[in-house]
């Protein structure tokens, strides 16, 4: 099972850099196209567009599962095991509830919108809306798996790198420290 979960997000990737090739000759094509030949692409614009949607939602779902989001988790660890405990699975309660409102909004946005098609392309704009789906349900599968692992004990929320820190103290973190000066460290 495990891996087929790893190909699922493989896959994610690759379709997340076909995504973004796709929009670079797409814009790219379009302006020389437009400069260079006073021609263009019709579609160029909406596709653009589209693409850039599903490459969101798609990148979430990856960060999501390698834990990728940044957060504030400073309360979390000045709360005792206990606490923390509580308060992580609390969060986690509160992120399915606003997961599932998007799977549900996206569900029916997808069914109100599917024979509706787009200006330019004339794609259905249900496949516009199912971005939110192809975010909204694995999103809720991580979360759940996460939550259960912190309530049956697999995950300790006291060790347990749940969000990043900010990119600045990362790359702070990872500088080599200085014989005069002692290590680097954005955290005093």
């Amino acid at each position: 099972m495990t891996r087929i979960i790893d190909f699922y997000f493989f896959a994610l990737k690759v379709t997340i850099a076909l995504l973004l090739a796709g929009m670079v000759v797409l814009v790219f094509g379009n302006v020389v196209l437009r400069y260079a030949f006073n021609q263009g692409i019709t579609v160029s614009e909406e596709l653009s567009r589209i693409f850039f949607v599903w490459l969101t939602f798609l990148g979430a779902v990856v960060a999501m599962r390698e834990h990728g989001h940044l957060g504030v988790d400073t309360l979390i660890k000045r709360l005792p095991p206990l606490g923390a405990k509580i308060a992580v699975l609390m969060g986690h309660a509160l992120m399915l509830y606003a997961t599932w409102l998007m799977i549900s909004g996206s569900w029916a946005q997808t069914l109100i919108n599917l024979h509706v098609g787009a200006p330019a392309t004339g794609l259905s704009m249900g496949f516009f809306y199912g971005a939110g789906l192809a975010f909204g349900i694995p999103a809720f599968l991580i979360l759940l798996s996460d939550a259960f692992a912190i309530a049956t004990g697999r995950i300790d929320v006291t060790t347990a790198e749940l969000v990043r820190d900010s990119e600045d103290e990362v790359a702070l973190d990872e500088l080599p420290s200085s014989p005069a000066l002692g290590p680097v460290s954005a955290k005093h």
